[in-house]
């Protein structure tokens, strides 16, 4: 064999080596690592937090009835405080010196625009980010795999309500200023426009701040019948208890990132009748077998947490992962994993039923409607009518 048809065949075993190696990166016999980047500092660290317990509690249910194919999954979890570029580093760490399976969980919007890139030039499956921004949802990325609604879903849902139930056409948008506001008064402008409609004002805040009340004044100036909010708990708290302090009392409606159990928490009294879209079911509903399952596992692995929707939507995308590692079987590399999801007709997590196809990457299509009662808990409701009814 010449020198240059041996170095060629020395290249291609090491090319081979090297790709068997990026596929089983964060496998081992005996377990399976995740990583996660997400807000565990800052106005956001509530996400973060209930979104990792929520994964968390699915791994550990499955873990104690001797994990997935006999391996134990393991999640490794670093602070990005909700920005952007420590999203980045956060995302590289995890790949390249913790050497994670896959990414889970991630919390944002404009974290996970700066992360997504990152974990597609590796190759590493980004699972459940708990986000509707519509980028995601793009067949650019085939590393991504979406479990909840769109944001353009909610707004959709949130303008339909407030126009059929309530007969409201003033309408104004409050949003924070980065791609995740975008994102979503990009939805809600969509909305109008779909019923010749346009926004009477529009507020802006910088993330990652609670500086809202410039914003407030340009409600002030429209008074309008209903404000759509979209931004994270903190803000979101600050301006409604700011307006209806000042006598701008609105039907407040805001997106189901906010972060509900951490809203109603921030806002006390003054959170009465506000209403939040969801993207899971009722955290505390009786009838589906997940819901319970989620229950349980909370109590067992953080009994001190309240049952809440961001952790719901942390125990679903634990679960999401638990189906497609399931669908695997022993031999699992990353390829076979989002195969497993690409290629699904449907998945049920316990009656929660999830939906993906090769150029559909999201899981589910499902919003639900609640409202913060005056004892300050949330209740399910069908229309915002309901919302009268005692």
């Amino acid at each position: 064999m010449s020198s240059t048809r041996y170095s060629c065949v020395v290249l291609l075993l090491v090319l081979l080596i090297a790709e068997i190696h990026a596929e089983e990166s964060g496998i081992s016999d005996e377990r399976i690592l995740f990583g996660q980047s997400a807000a565990f500092s800052g106005p956001a660290q509530e996400l973060g937090k209930n979104m990792r317990i929520g994964i968390e509690a699915a791994f550990q249910e499955a873990n104690a009835r001797g994990g997935v194919h006999g391996r134990q999954l393991i999640l490794t979890s670093l602070d990005d405080a909700y920005e952007p570029e420590a999203a980045i580093a956060n995302t590289r760490r995890l790949i390249e010196q913790e050497g994670i399976f896959a990414l889970i969980g991630a919390v944002g919007t404009p974290t996970s625009l700066s992360a997504t890139p990152v974990a597609a030039a590796a190759g590493v499956p980004y699972i459940a980010p708990f986000t509707g921004a519509a980028f995601l949802r793009e067949d650019r990325w085939q590393n991504v795999i979406n479990l909840r609604a769109s944001y353009n879903q909610e707004t959709e849902a949130m303008v339909a309500r407030l126009t059929t139930d309530l007969g409201i056409k003033r309408i104004a948008v409050m949003y924070q200023d980065d791609s995740f506001g975008r994102a979503g008064y990009r939805g809600v402008r969509q909305a109008l426009e779909r019923r010749s409609m346009e926004p009477v004002t529009i507020g802006v805040y910088p993330r990652n701040t609670t500086a809202v009340k410039t914003g407030l004044l340009n409600l002030h100036s429209a008074n309008p019948d209903a404000v759509i909010l979209i931004g994270a708990y903190q803000p979101v708290a600050t301006l409604i208890a700011w307006a209806r302090h000042t006598g701008l009392d609105p039907v407040f409606m805001t997106i189901s990132f906010v972060g509900s159990n951490a809203l109603a928490r921030e806002l006390g009294r003054a959170g009465a009748g506000v209403f939040v879209t969801q993207v899971v079911p009722f955290p505390t509903d009786e009838i589906l077998r997940v819901g319970i399952a989620y229950r349980r596992a909370l109590a067992t692995y953080a009994p001190e947490a309240t049952p809440g929707f961001v952790s719901y939507e942390g125990y679903l995308a634990g679960r999401l992962a638990i189906a497609a590692l399931d669908r695997c079987g022993r031999e699992v590399n990353r390829t076979r994993f989002l195969n497993s999801l690409h290629h699904a007709d449907t998945i049920d997590l316990g009656g929660f039923v999830l939906r993906y196809g090769a150029n559909d990457n999201q899981g589910s299509d499902a919003v639900f409607l609640t409202v913060i009662g005056t004892d300050g808990s949330y209740r399910s409701i069908q229309t915002l009518r309901d919302a009268i009814k005692p």
